[in-house]
């Protein structure tokens, strides 16, 4: 396995033959001007080619990236050691499984270019995490390459990088020497840096006894703001609060231009907001999307599909006979229906809520209606929609019941309908608006 860095700088397509030869045509023609202007044509092609060539720059290159782990210490030990001495005597690692080993990612393939956000997405254990520490140095693969060029500038773990006995000020220096920055360059920037975190009260304070708030704010102005020519952002993120997460979400959208992003995250809003593709692992196997809205919706498939149908309730009342599919078209009519089965149960005062939920979890709109007490048997319940104001996409029904005037919940089935609903929808917006138009 090779992993490269280059931070050699870009050389210019002016030379000093260029400018010669152009001083030497000027002086043939006897006009100043002349030179000036050749020159000035010469250095403004210049600037259109870095352009160019920085704008399709490739700064991350993973090339058949894979790297398996042991589930057994003991072995895992063993095979450490045998390892370690195949390398001694210049062998390659067993690229095949041995006993007790999985693969974490297996045949990893991706460029990433300078303006590019990769959006990593995929259930907890997917291996998004083994991935960015692979590409921070942090693990070695055991097989394929990775080419980095320029500086990297990291928020993978919370507390990461930090010296914990050092201050917030002592461990901004650390990073940035880290990062290839002179202590002058760091002087320029580490007022911004304690501005941004918003923790100059506590600058000085040993970071070992910041709260895990304090330590992302921190961790994420050290890494925008070193301005790396790469940055990886975990799903750290979340435990910032509401306030600080916009104003990152906003710092990304100001310095992307200027580097490439892979960014993990289980919140599918930010993913679509500032990704400009994504790459979905699953079980260790990777699966690129430029087609955001199709990445998003194959990862809340793998991941609804391992815990669909919850269904929690007391032992007298059921439901029974949903659909598990409906398929609809926008502006459609839609018809569902199901029975509700309650045998010795007296409701006292209860509601039903039908709540219809996004791929990701989140309440898009619910309705309800008022149980009748008398109900003690088997009842057909019917809920017509005479027009689908639900945008193209999949979305999942929740049915919940509450007794006793909303205290007490006695029924919850969760994801029990999925609703496909087909359509034109350009801006991914769950719900269209039902208005009419009037150009006057």
């Amino acid at each position: 396995m090779n992993r490269e860095t280059e931070t050699t700088p870009h050389v210019s397509r002016l030379t000093l033959h260029d400018l010669r030869k152009v001083k030497s045509e000027s002086e043939n023609e006897n006009n100043v001007s002349h030179f000036t202007s050749h020159a000035s044509r010469l250095v403004q092609n210049m600037i259109e080619e870095k352009n160019i060539e920085t704008t399709n720059e490739v700064l991350v290159k993973v090339e058949g990236l894979s790297k398996k782990f042991c589930k057994d210490l003991k072995t895992s030990l063993w095979y450490g050691v045998k390892d370690l001495i195949s390398n001694i005597h210049g062998n390659k690692n067993e690229r095949l499984l041995r006993d007790k080993e999985f693969w974490a990612v297996k045949d990893i393939n991706f460029e990433l270019r300078r303006g590019e956000c990769l959006g990593l997405i995929g259930h907890n254990g997917a291996g998004k995490s083994t991935l960015l520490k692979i590409l921070n140095g942090l693990i070695n693969p055991d097989a394929g390459k990775v080419t980095i060029k320029g500086r990297v500038g990291a928020l993978i773990e919370l507390g990461a990088g930090f010296n914990p006995i050092l201050s917030g000020r002592e461990n901004i220096y650390n990073n940035g020497a880290v990062l290839g920055f002179t202590k002058k360059e760091i002087d320029a920037k580490v007022e911004d840096i304690i501005d941004f975190a918003e923790i100059r009260e506590f600058i000085d304070m040993p970071v070992q006894n910041y709260s895990s708030g304090m330590k992302v704010r921190l961790g994420f102005a050290v890494a925008v703001q070193m301005e790396p020519d790469v940055l990886i952002i975990d799903e750290v993120l979340a435990v910032g609060d509401v306030s600080f997460r916009a104003k990152c979400y906003d710092k990304i959208s100001k310095i992307i231009s200027n580097c490439a992003i892979i960014y993990v995250s289980h919140s599918m809003p930010s993913i679509n907001r500032i990704s400009t593709f994504v790459m979905h692992i699953n079980k260790g196997k990777s699966k690129i999307f430029y087609n955001i809205g199709e990445g998003i919706n194959e990862y809340l498939f793998t991941s609804t599909n391992q815990h669909k149908n919850i269904k929690f309730s007391i032992p007298e009342v059921t439901i029974d006979n949903f659909p598990e599919i409906i398929a609809v078209r926008t502006s459609n009519e839609i018809y569902y229906q199901f029975d509700l089965k309650v045998v010795g149960f007296k409701f006292k005062n209860a509601s039903l809520y039908l709540n219809i939920l996004s791929g990701d979890q989140l309440p898009i709109c619910f309705n309800y209606i008022q149980i009748s007490d008398e109900i003690d048997s088997k009842r057909k319940f019917i809920f017509h929609v005479e027009k689908n104001l639900l945008a193209s996409g999949e979305y999942y029904v929740s049915i919940v019941i509450y007794d006793n005037g909303g205290r007490e919940q006695v029924l919850w089935y969760q994801n029990i309908t999925k609703i496909k609903v087909e359509g034109e929808n350009h801006f991914r917006a769950p719900i269209i608006i039902d208005g009419k138009w009037k150009i006057v």
